[in-house]
């Protein structure tokens, strides 16, 4: 288990739960270094002063804000350490909220929060439980890196989750991104419903990523001094498809092959449009007046009708 990366506490009116913070998710990324293509000999970052040239260490480094294009202000980190900050060593809650009422683009990386020893275990349990049976979520503020942040907590398996969120004005308007009008036929909304359907699972815990794996694959290769395993080629894009309905058609039966599924009834069929009431009137009027021509010559000349 990683270490802790911040420890304070939850509290939520007069309740208060130490916890300790830690990393709900780790990099798998593999680290390229720059290095001289001559010699291979690593290339280093150096820290230059753009006036005189010369290289900086980290004592000679702060902090500076530019208020304007020739003036620069110097900010220290015991000025910033002074600032009032309320939630320095704790996640206050201060709201609970519909769980589907948070927009998920607020929402951003996550941490696990545990029970900081045996005192924290009893009302972190409760708030967990209450979290569940409630179907809410907690929104909070807290202190991370010198400066205030949104939070939103949340429950996995028997955990409590912290999420740093966005604040409402650092959320940029999609306006200028929305897509001008189009028409669509039912026909297609119905089809691209089917191809969801078609690609619906329960889970996505068997997906990996093939490009970290070739990437592993290749070094080790070359640390090896051999030719690493062929990788299967991706299959080649069919270009811009102008038949929308002829793509969907194409698309359910991909992925009804995938998936093991027969394809012979993968195909998206059109569905029958539905009468308009003029047409089904006149259809109705038409044939009461076929009966009524009909009718006569169905008698046969004197014959009686037949008694029951």
């Amino acid at each position: 288990m990683p270490r802790p990366i911040w420890n304070g506490a939850i509290s939520f009116g007069l309740v208060s739960i130490p916890c300790r913070v830690v990393a709900a998710t780790e990099s798998h990324n593999i680290a390229f270094h720059q290095i001289h293509l001559k010699d291979m000999a690593r290339v280093r970052t150096k820290k230059v002063c753009e006036i005189d040239g010369q290289e900086l260490f980290q004592e000679d480094i702060g902090k500076g804000y530019e208020v304007s294009k020739d003036a620069i202000v110097q900010v220290t980190d015991a000025e910033l350490d002074s600032m009032p900050l309320p939630t320095a060593r704790a996640i206050d809650i201060v709201a609970f909220i519909p769980a589907d009422s948070i927009d998920p683009v607020r929402v951003g990386a996550g941490y696990y929060l545990e029970a900081a020893g045996p005192v924290a275990l009893k009302p972190y349990k409760l708030l967990r439980m209450a979290l569940e049976r409630s179907s809410k979520v907690a929104v909070a503020k807290f202190a991370w890196h010198n400066r205030e942040r949104l939070g939103l907590l949340r429950v996995k398996d028997d955990v409590i989750v912290l999420h740093a969120m966005h604040w409402d004005d650092e959320i940029r308007s999609p306006e200028t991104l929305t897509p001008k009008p189009v028409e669509l036929t039912d026909d297609e909304v119905d089809a691209a419903i089917q191809l969801l359907e078609s690609m619906a699972r329960d889970n996505i815990d068997d997906y990996t990523d093939h490009y970290q794996e070739a990437v592993e694959e290749l070094l080790a290769a070359k640390a090896e001094h051999r030719q690493p395993k062929a990788v299967e080629a991706a299959p080649e894009s069919g270009g811009q498809l102008v038949d929308l309905m002829a793509a969907l058609n194409a698309s359910v039966e991909k992925a009804k092959a995938n998936r093991g599924e027969s394809t012979e009834d993968a195909s998206v069929h059109d569905l029958p449009k539905k009468r308009t009431a003029k047409k089904a009137a006149a259809k109705k009027t038409a044939a009461k007046k076929t009966t009524a021509k009909k009718a006569p010559a169905k008698k046969t000349a004197g014959r009686k009708p037949r008694s029951a």
